[in-house]
């Protein structure tokens, strides 16, 4: 267990043992009437042709901790995020979740396209868990931190990637988070904003917010993170100290 300025940090995340698996559909490459006319062959193919994203994976991540998810594309990296966000579950295992999660997985999730910026902070809040009132108390440091100026008020439909990352990052973090789940959303939007955004992540670290990341950059991990996993081949390949773990990582793929 975690011992940071002389007290024990509770366990934040703890997975054990978790596979995830997806059914595999090539079979329906046929076409569905070849599908309807072999019914009970389909029907079995179904069942018994999955794709492992994880497989019999074990950590535990405790409070204030800064942790960096890295490994190629298609390892299960997001697959571990979604575990954790709570929008998949586990195949087989368990994922045991202590506070409150703010996920930032994808440029404008949790928002609705037709609604105005300043429509969809609220929105993302309440789906974040807090109410509607301590939301709008925190609007307007959300709307200046987003320097989205008039466009606050456009329908989001009409924002660019950088516009809704802006959004999104401005979002999560006026939202007091607890867990904080970030997958490369710092690679998104101009140099500036993207300074900001690590400084904010800084804050959070002081704050004791617990903080997981996906990203592929080595700046980015080396500079804010505390520890890494490495999956590979969808299983943990290595976990411990930055400074341990990141270079084996580079050598690796170099």
């Amino acid at each position: 267990m975690a011992i940071c300025g002389g007290s024990v940090n509770k366990v934040a995340i703890e997975f054990k043992a978790v596979s995830k698996e997806y059914p595999l559909y090539s079979h329906l490459a046929g076409g569905l009437k070849g599908f309807i006319f072999n019914f009970p062959r389909s029907l079995k193919g179904i069942t018994r042709e999955r794709f492992t994203a994880l497989k019999d994976i074990s950590f535990s991540i405790h409070q204030g901790e800064t942790v960096a998810f890295m490994g190629r594309n298609g390892a299960g990296k997001s697959t571990t995020l979604g575990l954790m966000a709570g929008v998949l579950k586990p195949s087989s295992g368990q994922v045991m979740i202590s506070g409150r999660v703010s996920p930032l997985l994808e440029l404008g999730g949790g928002f609705h396209s037709d609604l105005t910026g300043r429509e969809n902070i609220r929105l993302n809040g309440v789906l974040l868990g807090l109410t509607r009132k301590q939301v709008e108390a925190r609007e307007a440091e959300i709307i200046e931190f987003s320097e989205l100026g008039e466009f606050i008020d456009q329908p989001i439909r009409m924002y660019s990637s950088g516009m809704l990352s802006r959004l999104g990052f401005s979002v999560v973090a006026h939202l007091e988070p607890e867990i904080l789940l970030i997958d490369e959303i710092l690679a998104v939007g101009d140099i500036q904003f993207q300074e900001k955004c690590k400084k904010k992540i800084q804050e959070f670290k002081k704050n004791g917010v617990t903080i997981i990341l996906v990203s592929h950059s080595i700046g980015d991990v080396r500079a804010l993170c505390d520890r890494v996993i490495w999956i590979e081949n969808h299983i943990v390949r290595n976990d411990g100290p930055t400074s341990e773990v990141l270079p084996q990582y580079e050598q690796f793929f170099s």
